[in-house]
């Protein structure tokens, strides 16, 4: 009796005949869903808020400038910053916008938006999973897993665009599912404002649905609401990108491939490193160009056990309760591969290749996952009870002692990792250069090769000439113009001349040079990866150092230092461009 009612409450599908317990079931395991997402952001959103000075590492990029919002005067004739407002999707900075005219500040919201978006992505999978398979412990699982998924790699505490994906992708899924085009129409308008290349998803598995498999034969839809979703949708996201794409275009084209295959920024150990010299993980887990990338935990691939299990169905008395609409997760697979393998032919015109797959996958498999576990239970459950009566103890042991085992380790998994969640936060090391910096005109302009430099324009508003954050070979205008600033600084601040400190200085408006105490040592340039990509300068810079003396800036650094720390020193344009030298 007691077994029967343990197997009731873990795997009673919800049905109109029992609505009472459905109910109760339901808001249950949703309930409890809920809990585990919010205790996993928690733990996330606390290095968030230790430190006032706390910003997630890519939200320097797209965060920074949006304090242009609240202040238009800032970032003056800055390329960086206009680089970045070009490439942030309309519905994003919109977004910020019109939550700075509240006066919520852009790193605060970034630090609040993580419990936001996860408990929508938590709501909208719950519900996805209850449409294919509507057994409530189901879509516990899968957004149990989902969520695991999701805070072991920056896609929710990134404070970009694509933490978006997961609510906004759900949410399509959830109203194609229930036939709701306002809805459908809806998630794909944000989708393509906010984060358009999953609109291209959507777009794929609105034209795939086109086409039914029946009686052996695909076939086109014989459903006149399939035509109807697809062409609208086509229509609005089409639409939606369109303002997007003329918008980044003032920096592009994009760079192709042939061209990265030169530049030392795309090859191994560069800012970027797509091309791997190892084909299968080029292909495999490359981070841009992998069609499995950064797809885990392992737990993930119980999914994969979902096709075999509905192929022996007699086996598994649950799969009955499957619907039809299971066929929305191979259409997801099959748009995204197909997307994939797109972006893979016209790279990178459609960014990179491992967008179209790492997140639907994530879906796919925790959808699937959650949908597996559950019916291989419901199955042992009947094993169980169809079992003779001197089995029925040992039986009971291993059917109850192999699940809970099973469920503790899916529950306490996050537990055994060094670090989980894995936020990508930044802290910024230097209050004090911020405070001084905020302190000056708002035209300022820092030039620095030092790591710091990616901090100032997020926690000080004030402009960097170049920092190795910013340094996204993408788009050729924007790049060709970042590489040259770099170049320039480097041979500026190698130099032994200093009327090509001063011309250097005068040429981009240099304000102030933040100097980092041991730049002065060749190994400063050996050892910097992102320095050593700007060739011949870095190592012309390394020649100077080992043969010609000490350079200029090295000289002045103590009576032009206007700010200082144990490892940096803050010059003055001004006081740089009076400090003739003996002899000069």
């Amino acid at each position: 009796m007691l077994i029967t009612q343990i197997h009731r409450f873990l795997t009673a599908p919800s049905t109109e005949k029992n609505r009472p317990s459905s109910r109760f079931s339901i808001a249950f395991w949703f309930c409890l869903s809920l809990c585990f997402a919010v205790g996993y952001i928690s733990i996330g959103l606390r290095q968030a808020f230790s430190s006032e000075y706390v910003v997630g590492d890519n939200a320097r990029e797209y965060v920074s400038w949006m304090y242009r919002y609240s202040n238009p005067g800032l970032f003056p004739h800055d390329l960086i910053a206009d680089y970045f407002q070009s490439v942030t999707p309309i519905g994003y900075g919109a977004f910020y916008q019109a939550m700075s005219g509240w006066g919520v500040d852009p790193v605060l919201l970034g630090k609040l938006l993580p419990m936001v978006v996860g408990l929508i992505t938590t709501s909208y999978g719950f519900a996805v999973c209850m449409q294919i398979l509507p057994v409530p412990l189901a879509a516990f699982l899968a957004t149990l897993l989902l969520n695991q998924s999701i805070c072991l790699h920056d896609d929710l505490f990134s404070a970009c665009p694509r933490d978006f994906n997961y609510p906004l992708f759900l949410a399509f899924l959830y109203y194609l599912l229930r036939r709701s085009l306002l809805g459908v129409l809806l998630a794909i308008a944000l989708q393509s404002l906010v984060y358009p290349l999953l609109a291209f998803i959507d777009c794929g598995i609105l034209l795939l649905r086109l086409w039914d498999w029946q009686g052996g034969q695909l076939q086109f839809s014989r459903d006149k609401r399939d035509y109807l979703f697809c062409g609208t949708s086509l229509c609005v996201a089409f639409v939606a990108i369109l303002p997007y794409a003329i918008q980044s275009s003032t920096f592009g084209p994009t760079i192709t491939a042939a061209i990265a295959r030169t530049i030392p920024e795309y090859l191994s150990g560069g800012r970027v490193s797509y091309f791997n010299l190892n084909p299968v993980s080029f292909w495999l887990d490359g981070r841009d160009s992998g069609i499995l990338a950064l797809l885990s935990p392992p737990q993930l691939f119980i999914g994969l056990l979902l096709p075999i299990i509905l192929v022996y169905k007699s086996r598994f008395p649950l799969t009955k309760q499957v619907t039809n609409r299971i066929k929305i997760l191979p259409q997801i697979v099959l748009a995204s591969i197909g997307m994939f393998f797109i972006a893979h032919a016209v790279a990178f015109r459609l960014h990179w290749p491992s967008r179209y797959t790492h997140h639907t996958f994530k879906i796919v498999f925790a959808l699937a996952a959650g949908m597996a576990l559950t019916l291989i239970l419901d199955a042992a459950f009947h094993w169980l009870e169809q079992s003779p009566k001197s089995r029925q103890r040992e039986r009971q042991f291993l059917t109850l002692g192999t699940a809970s085992l099973v469920g503790a380790v899916l529950i306490l998994y996050p537990s055994c990792l060094k670090v989980f969640p894995k936020t990508p936060y930044v802290v910024g090391g230097v209050p004090g250069l911020y405070q001084f910096l905020q302190q000056q005109p708002q035209d300022s302009l820092v030039a620095s090769l030092a790591g710091e430099a990616n901090n100032i324009p997020v926690f000080a508003q004030r402009s960097t000439l170049v920092g190795s954050e910013y340094a996204l070979p993408f788009h050729t205008k924007y790049y060709a113009q970042f590489r040259q600033r770099a170049i320039d600084l480097i041979n500026a601040q190698y130099s032994q001349d200093l009327n090509q400190v001063i011309g250097f200085m005068r040429k981009y408006g240099v304000k102030f040079w933040l100097l980092e105490r041991t730049a002065f040592k060749p190994e400063y340039i050996a050892d910097n990866k992102w320095i050593k990509q700007y060739q011949p300068a870095a190592n012309t810079a390394i020649a100077k150092l080992q043969h010609l003396g000490v350079p200029v800036l090295s000289k002045l650094m103590k009576s032009c230092a206007v700010f200082e720390t144990e490892s940096l020193a803050l010059l003055k344009a001004e006081c740089i461009e009076e400090g003739k030298l003996p002899n000069s």
